[in-house]
């Protein structure tokens, strides 16, 4: 019954943030600028006695989707095999080190805390740089079965900020 509590707990959780912070603030683009976004992740594991691994991970490359990408020509035929996944993987991140949500005891509300003050700075820190916050979305993963020690939250913080034309 603990995990099915504790499931239902940051289920409830997911979805007052999605529904506390989904709100878009609209930001204007003059003619000579464009808009830049970046997207950065917090990873807070859910696994017991601090075995997970949390992080806030904020990529330092500059990708071209687009050269990963294939198109369809009929619905079924595909490029996408001469596409290597290793090729995709990014070598340059940020990768801040959180604490998680579980001690040997439970949760620890001193963790979440913790965490809070670190996602703050990291939110702050891009503010100072020009990015604004645009959007929050998050999630969590973890079907709380019998013996499931495994799960994880995620977050995702979209930032944009408007970029002079070069």
């Amino acid at each position: 019954m603990h995990k099915k509590a504790l499931f239902i707990f940051l289920v409830g959780l997911s979805l007052v943030g999605l529904s506390t912070t989904s709100q878009v603030r609209a930001q204007e683009t003059s003619p000579a600028s464009q808009q830049e976004f970046k997207i950065v992740t917090v990873v807070e594991s859910i696994v017991p006695m601090g075995i997970g691994r949390s992080r806030i991970i904020d990529s330092q490359t500059h990708v071209d989707a687009s050269a990963f990408a294939t198109e369809r020509t009929d619905g079924t035929k595909s490029d996408q095999k001469e596409i290597n996944r290793k090729d995709i993987k990014i070598d340059e991140l940020e990768e801040t080190k959180l604490l998680n949500f579980f001690s040997a005891t439970g949760i620890n509300f001193q963790n979440i805390a913790s965490n809070d003050a670190m996602i703050a700075s990291k939110i702050n820190s891009m503010i100072s740089e020009g990015w604004s916050l645009t959007y929050v979305t998050s999630g969590v993963e973890s079907n709380a079965g019998v013996d499931d020690g495994q799960g994880i939250f995620i977050t995702r913080l979209f930032f944009s900020r408007n970029q002079p034309q070069k």
